[in-house]
């Protein structure tokens, strides 16, 4: 789902202050106005442990409104250079994030944002060649070897294989990805699929991000209620198993609308227009006829969700099965 927008650091530091600032309810972030939620970012500043404070400089309003509107940019153009540029801000995010107690679900959603961010900024400079006599880390068993170009299934699937491989599991897929496979099978997805969730939530059924997406498969309110979801007592976004059954009917509704799971992902990421619009615009019938126009961060996405599904589960891209009949 995607949920990094329209800035980064600003959002998350007056989420965590919207939720610490004392007196009556303030208004939901879309209700504020960019200067209240700097007020709010402040706050959080003000309020935190000197040691924080001494590791972290809040910026000036102005330094702030030049970094927003660029990062904004960035995000919506097809630029995978301008989205790398965030690098250097999104890790100081994620270190006060997880330097702040209480707010681990928002450092597990930054933490796979800025998964992407880096992962643009590899396609700019890409890694140094291993040295002659050094030998290719073995692959998992099956998994495939770093195919040739023309064979990649979507734009840097070799990237991303290379940067997911080496990542040891999740210590909450033990617990969690039999919940959530046997989810995804009785709505006829392939399980697959299912870990998906890593590349949005970190797999924290608790994840949040600062404008309102939850849950494991980061589902914004409005998608989360058209898939039969409840928000507000219960958030049904956290519960693993009402959640994964949601985002497998979704999976299913945009495979029917796309008719392949590379273009199902991207509008999963970028949404369904965004991607309706891209394959007009481009006469094309495949992720890798658009992605060149896709949003930066959906550039990064597909291949990862990809790559995770080939390490994590051993099926390669082109035999993850078409959704069963229920």
């Amino acid at each position: 789902m995607r949920s990094l927008r329209p800035s980064l650091l600003f959002c998350l530091l007056a989420s965590v202050a919207s939720a610490q600032a004392p007196g009556p309810a303030p208004r939901t972030l879309g209700q504020q106005t960019p200067d209240e939620l700097y007020q709010l970012g402040r706050q959080l500043y003000d309020l935190a442990p000197p040691e924080v404070r001494a590791r972290f400089t809040f910026p000036t309003k102005e330094q702030w409104d030049t970094f927003s509107a660029r990062l904004q940019h960035a995000l919506e153009s097809s630029s995978l250079e301008e989205l790398a540029s965030f690098a250097p801000e999104a890790r100081t995010a994620l270190q006060a994030l997880q330097t702040l107690p209480g707010y681990e679900d928002l450092a597990d959603w930054l933490e796979q944002r800025l998964d992407a961010i880096e992962g643009a900024g590899e396609t700019i400079t890409p890694p140094t060649p291993r040295p002659p006599g050094v030998p290719q880390p073995p692959t998992r068993p099956g998994t495939s070897p770093t195919m040739p170009p023309a064979l990649q299934p979507v734009p840097h699937y070799n990237l991303w294989l290379s940067r997911v491989r080496q990542r040891p599991v999740p210590a909450r897929a033990a617990k969690l990805m039999p919940t959530l496979r046997a989810a995804f099978v009785a709505e006829g997805i392939p399980p697959e699929l299912a870990w998906l969730a890593e590349a949005e939530s970190s797999l924290n059924p608790t994840a949040r991000s600062p404008v309102g997406a939850k849950g494991l498969f980061q589902f914004m309110p409005e998608t989360a209620k058209a898939m039969g979801l409840s928000t507000f007592l219960p958030d049904d976004r956290t519960d693993p198993a009402k959640s994964a059954r949601a985002a497998a009917r979704y999976l299913r509704q945009l495979h029917g609308r796309f008719g392949n799971w590379a273009l199902a992902l991207a509008a999963y990421n970028a949404g369904e227009g965004r991607v309706s619009r891209a394959l007009t615009k481009q006469g094309g019938k495949t992720f890798t006829s658009i992605a060149e126009i896709l949003p930066a961060e959906t550039r990064m996405y597909v291949p990862k969700v990809c790559a995770l599904i080939e390490i994590r589960a051993g099926v390669a891209p082109s035999r993850i099965p078409v959704p069963r009949r229920i």
